[in-house]
């Protein structure tokens, strides 16, 4: 960053600081809370961004050796740098080649600098495509690449901001239980600037936290391993044993991380079954976690504390939800409402016996929770159908198996779902296309020689646009994942976390296989045709949008023999048709209509439906979307 920008942005920073300090005006009393979905959450179209693959906008913020300390108990590689952004994925770094592991041993290792101002830069590229909506994967200040290891709540990550150095010292002296010592760093100040700006666009922002688990630099884990029971956030987690003081053993100390892992220590959870760690059960997050978390979701909600919510994020995506007791969520849905009556909250409720059985949703979804799960039980028969990925679905299980999907919850849940066709902890879209095996468990070269992680062929991109078209006109908010649409490809996790693909960059040849095994040659470029396509179908979705989102949806025609399905969105006197040729062989779909139809997409020219019918030719792998006159 040039010296002109780094005072721009510390300008930026003393006025927002100053205008959210904590002597703004006291919020002011909601009695009753709204608890209704909010109107704007089903009619918008969303973008997932991971921060630190998006776009590196300051150079000078990257991060250091010791920025990223504690993110694992393993000491980062000596002579450690940021990769390089347009490096081949599975060439090895110097340091990463010195360490003596194989790439997947060093890949949690790698930064690439994405930030904030990179965001900024690029929120003209996101209104082109047209998306309404950003979800930003967690910014909270941790070491990881992913943040979900919390090292601070109440700040946004040091190396997202203009000045991680002085960041570093602001925090220093905060008392985690005090929110009157919370001071904003030069990174909080920029991530309200991009808030502000977002808002400005007609855009909406949500921000991702785990309230489940922090990581191992937390202050109040760092405050219970040097003070064990004599700590006063003793009880704030899952401790099994504390240490004797009486023995030299250290090893006596346990406790519980998400999922096993140790650098995830756990929240306590009180009133629930004894042994109980995930499901629909009641129970509650310890008070002095509850008071935390409630205090950065105000501190977000509304920056200046002066009860107007407009300066603040529009909602929250929450990490492992099904964890997490309802007593907390719905005491916690209660509280957000009463700070931002429009606020929503989308849930992470996701694999029940992994890897073979999904959540059913429901019970997340019944008013008093979430407004919306991130929608993988609607990709996951999805895929199946349209790729022929197990369980092999035919058309008639597949409209049944999304019929299903609706029992139990109302209309306005099941148009504010986030329908997804990938996400950040999947094999991108295309991948999971190209690979039709399981869908995540096992999805990469490591657990699977066969899983191909080259550039997905022709049929994989007419799959996608096929299934596109799909979410696109479905009941539910689509989501693409960031860099879907330029066409990227990579296994799961950490291979669907490349950086983005730019039109400006040069990135070198994926010519590196991950085993050093052969692999085709492929080069790396942004995939304009793809790209149009969802802009296509964004514009397509708000030019019809009160049709798509309220609209009642039919099935036409769910034919086994031939692979082709067809649907009807209606509401009042519009109509739209959507059919599918799920199969390699074109076909003639004939479906139940009355009068002129228009194909809008792809763009056509208007058919007569004859004698109650509408007929038309499909070609392979295609879909067809048209609206009556």
């Amino acid at each position: 960053m040039t010296t002109t920008t780094r005072d721009s942005a510390t300008i930026i920073f003393l006025l927002l600081a100053a205008a959210c300090s904590k002597d703004a005006p006291p919020p002011r009393n909601v009695a009753a809370p709204n608890l209704a979905v909010p109107a704007w959450s089903a009619d918008v179209t969303w973008y997932q961004i991971f921060v630190e693959r998006f776009r590196n906008g300051d150079p000078s913020n990257d991060p250091t050796a010791h920025d990223i300390e504690g993110f694992s108990s393993e000491p980062t590689p000596d002579s450690w740098q940021p990769t390089p952004w347009s490096q081949d994925w599975y060439s090895r770094e110097s340091w990463a080649r010195a360490s003596g592991k194989d790439f997947y041993g060093t890949a949690q290792f790698r930064r690439y600098g994405g930030d904030l101002k990179g965001v900024l830069d690029r929120l003209d590229y996101l209104q082109d495509l047209g998306v309404t909506a950003l979800f930003l994967n967690p910014i909270n200040d941790t070491p990881s690449l992913h943040k979900y290891d919390a090292r601070n709540y109440q700040h946004i990550d040091r190396n997202f901001g203009p000045d991680p150095r002085g960041d570093e010292a602001r925090i220093g002296d905060e008392d985690l239980t005090n929110p009157a010592t919370w001071t904003w760093t030069a990174a909080d100040s920029l991530f309200l600037v991009l808030v502000r700006e977002v808002h400005r666009r007609g855009m909406r922002i949500i921000i991702d936290y785990s309230w489940n688990h922090t990581g191992t630099s937390f202050p109040a884990w760092k405050d219970v391993l040097k003070n064990q029971q004599q700590s006063r956030f003793a009880d704030w987690y899952e401790i099994e044993r504390f240490d004797d003081p009486i023995t030299p053993d250290t090893s006596e100390f346990a406790y519980r991380g998400w999922a096993g892992v140790p650098s995830l220590p756990e929240w306590k959870k009180v009133g629930r079954p004894a042994g109980q760690t995930k499901g629909a059960i009641d129970g509650n997050l310890v008070p002095g976690v509850r008071d935390l978390v409630f205090n950065v979701s105000r501190r977000w909600l509304d920056p200046n504390g002066d009860g107007d919510p407009s300066d603040g994020v529009d909602g929250f995506r929450l990490n492992v939800a099904e964890m997490v007791p309802l007593g907390f969520w719905r005491d916690y849905r209660r509280f957000v409402r009463s700070v931002n009556p429009e606020a929503y909250l989308v849930g992470e409720v996701w694999w029940e016996t992994w890897p073979d059985k999904l959540y059913d949703p429901v019970p997340w979804l019944q008013g008093d929770v979430f407004d919306a799960v991130m929608h993988y039980q609607w990709y996951t028969p999805t895929r199946s159908f349209f790729t022929g990925a197990p369980p092999t679905l035919t058309a008639s299980t597949y409209a049944a198996s999304l019929d299903s999907l609706a029992s139990g919850i109302s209309l306005a849940n099941q148009r504010a779902m986030m329908n997804l066709t990938a996400s950040h902890d999947t094999p991108r879209f295309s991948t999971s296309v190209y690979n039709p095996g399981r869908y995540k468990y096992h999805a990469n070269p490591r657990e699977d020689p066969g899983y191909r992680i080259d550039r997905p062929d022709e049929r994989t991109r007419r799959t996608q646009q096929m299934t596109l078209v799909q979410q696109f006109t479905f009941i539910g908010a689509p989501h693409i994942w960031n860099g879907d649409e330029v066409g990227m490809w990579g296994a799961d996790d950490p291979d669907e976390r490349k950086p983005l693909v730019w039109a400006d960059l040069r990135y070198d040849d994926e010519t590196a296989h991950p085993l050093g095994r052969p692999r085709p040659r492929n080069a790396v470029a942004p995939d304009t045709a793809l790209f149009r396509v969802y802009r296509d179908l964004i514009a397509l979705r708000k030019q019809h949008l009160r049709l798509f989102v309220d609209g009642t949806l039919n099935w036409l025609l769910t034919d086994d023999a031939t692979g082709l399905l067809a649907c009807e969105r209606a509401l009042g006197d519009q109509r739209a048709i959507i059919a599918f040729n799920a199969t390699d062989i074109s076909h003639e779909v004939a479906v139940a209509a009355d009068g002129r139809y228009r194909v809008i997409y792809p763009a056509g020219d208007t058919v007569s439906a004859t004698g109650g019918t509408l007929r038309a030719g499909l070609p392979a792998r295609t879909a067809r979307v048209w609206t009556r006159e």
